[in-house]
């Protein structure tokens, strides 16, 4: 008796395990998904002359704001509507308890960067902003606020370099051109 408790012991632990491994599989199958599809958004994003390119950023964003937990799904929503309504101080509380649970998650900073900016903390949006880079180098959302925090500052060619980048990802923004412009006057860029 005891014999056959420990093997269906052993037995319940080998089921846990290939679940689990199964579980991770889908996951990774998912995450990989959805990888495929961001890197085909980007592709179309990044073609000259895209006139739909405010929807591609959507629902590039839309895929970026898929955390793979909908507890972090659901904080990240909180965030986002405290700021909608100004409560910036329970955006921050939102955003912190979301890059505390799901660190490698840039939304979550990206989410308390605008917060912390909205509250005029340009230096922890700034930290903030690194972040998000440093885990999505492609956010061209960070990118055009990194660049509209660094013009403020008065570090017009960081500003550039920033815009820069967020053109080389999305060339269709037209802002984006007519600040480019005028910061390469700026910085005697233009000249060069």
């Amino acid at each position: 008796m005891v014999m056959n408790l420990q093997i269906l012991r052993g037995l319940g632990c080998l089921v846990q395990a290939v679940a689990l491994a199964l579980t991770v599989n889908a996951t990774q199958a998912q995450q990989s998904d959805v990888q495929s599809e961001l890197n085909r958004l980007f592709e179309e994003l990044n073609r000259p002359d895209q006139e739909n390119w405010a929807q591609l950023e959507s629902e590039i964003v839309r895929l970026w704001s898929r955390s793979g937990s909908e507890a972090m799904n659901l904080i990240l929503r909180r965030g986002n509507e405290a700021i909608e309504s100004g409560d910036l101080r329970a955006a921050v509380e939102h955003f912190s308890a979301l890059t505390e649970q799901a660190p490698d998650f840039a939304e979550g900073w990206n989410g308390r960067a605008t917060a912390y900016y909205l509250q005029g903390n340009l230096a922890l949006s700034i930290a903030d902003i690194e972040q998000v880079l440093s885990l999505n180098p492609r956010h061209f959302g960070a990118l055009a606020g990194l660049s509209t925090i660094l013009e403020q500052t008065g570090d017009t060619e960081l500003a550039l370099r920033a815009l820069r980048t967020l053109q080389e990802i999305n060339p269709n923004r037209p802002e984006i051109d007519r600040r480019i412009q005028r910061l390469e006057r700026e910085t005697g860029a233009a000249d060069l």
